[in-house]
């Protein structure tokens, strides 16, 4: 029971957050903002959460997770409605900023409470179920969101997905509210969060996570852009945006059994690899269909990483600062979502467009390699 309350929030959560968050840089650009501006609207979003991630995922430890669920459904209903009744360009930044900010005690605190309902031997599949639905919301949203933009306009598709985001407001009262036992005042410094980075494996989830979620914003930022620039409409940029999602979601279905096949580290080494390559190749093509293919193609590769991420990050958590460290797992994923956008706006509005795709497919596989181990030293399943 337990688990659905949480997929149903998530998924309710996702599926406003995918129908506003492509729409952001078309609106944007719609009000005159370029390629650099853009970038820096999409960094906005991570500013809060990179400050308070590890703050956020200790109150979960302190007062229990359903207040943080709560208020960050609400936060996230108000932050979408701000565009709709504020079309400019400030008002969409204020909306970026409280909905980053919600994002980060509503994910926390479910990530938390399944992380306590799950057992070691369940946890990952109990993760790629949360990830599935994850994706689920990421194939539902942008769909949504593109047909609304497309025959009613921008605003409209804000509104829905403020009405939409009043359910996850009212299945988050019935998260459980489950409270640790009080940590020492040491416990409590950021150093003695980040020493819990002596773990290489801790190290190589963090890092593979940062990469999966920079590298999902890039895409979900830049390439609405691109498909205006070929000709696309909106609902088919809301399509191939959509079919990404849906093949995150497809992937988590076969992932537990593929880890125990090929092993943990040799799933996340060829997927991160896979979606690079993707990447790379979007400014190759030029046609619908191929958008899709390739859009697909780095959904499976982007869909293994979160799931496997998260579950070593959980594992390698001492048991009474698992929202914490859940923090700080967020707080580098808030790093690399703050710093990309910025960076490829800058080499988007100096090197063309096109090299925001070719660039970030470079840094993914190489990437790639910095997270590799041997499977022989992972963390147990």
């Amino acid at each position: 029971m337990i688990l659905r309350i949480i997929l149903f929030v998530i998924l309710g959560f996702q599926v406003v957050l995918n129908m506003t968050r492509p729409l952001i840089t078309l609106y944007s650009t719609n009000m005159g903002a370029d390629t650099q501006q853009v970038g820096f609207l999409v960094a906005v979003y991570a500013v809060l959460p990179l400050i308070f991630s590890i703050h956020a995922g200790k109150i979960a430890d302190r007062i229990g997770d359903r207040i943080p669920v709560i208020l960050g459904s609400f936060g996230t209903a108000v932050g979408v409605l701000i565009p709709a009744l504020f079309p400019s360009i400030p008002a969409l930044y204020a909306s970026q900023i409280i909905v980053g900010l919600s994002h980060v005690f509503l994910v926390i605190s479910l990530q938390n409470v399944l992380g306590h309902v799950a057992t070691r031997e369940n946890r990952d599949h109990y993760f790629s179920m949360f990830s599935m639905f994850v994706a689920i919301g990421g194939f539902i949203g942008p769909v949504l969101g593109g047909y609304l933009a497309d025959h009613a306009s921008f605003s409209t598709a804000f509104r829905y997905a403020s009405f939409i985001g009043v359910l996850p407001i009212l299945f988050s009262f019935f998260i459980p509210n489950v409270r640790k036992q009080s940590q020492g005042k040491q416990e409590m410094k950021l150093g003695a969060s980040l020493s819990l980075l002596k773990k290489v494996s801790l190290r190589k989830a963090l890092l593979s996570s940062a990469l999966v979620l920079y590298s999902r914003d890039i895409f979900v930022a830049y390439f609405p852009l691109l498909g205006e620039e070929v000709g696309l409409t909106i609902s088919e940029i809301g399509w191939i945006i959509a079919i990404q999602g849906l093949s995150m979601a497809a992937v988590r279905l076969f992932l537990t059994s593929l880890t125990r096949r090929m092993g943990r580290g040799q799933v996340l080494f060829g997927s991160i690899i896979l979606a690079g390559i993707s990447f790379a190749l979007m400014p190759v093509v030029d046609h619908f269909f191929a958008y899709c293919l390739l859009s697909a193609a780095m959904g499976l590769g982007l869909g293994c990483g979160q799931p496997l991420s998260m579950t070593t990050t959980y594992n390698a958590s001492p048991k009474n600062r698992t929202g914490e460290i859940l923090g700080l797992r967020l707080a580098s994923n808030r790093l690399s979502q703050l710093i990309a956008p910025v960076v490829f706006g800058l080499i988007g509005s100096s090197a063309g467009l096109l090299s925001v795709f070719v660039v970030s497919g470079v840094v993914l596989m190489g990437g790639a390699f910095l997270t590799k181990e041997p499977d022989s030293v992972s963390d147990p399943m």
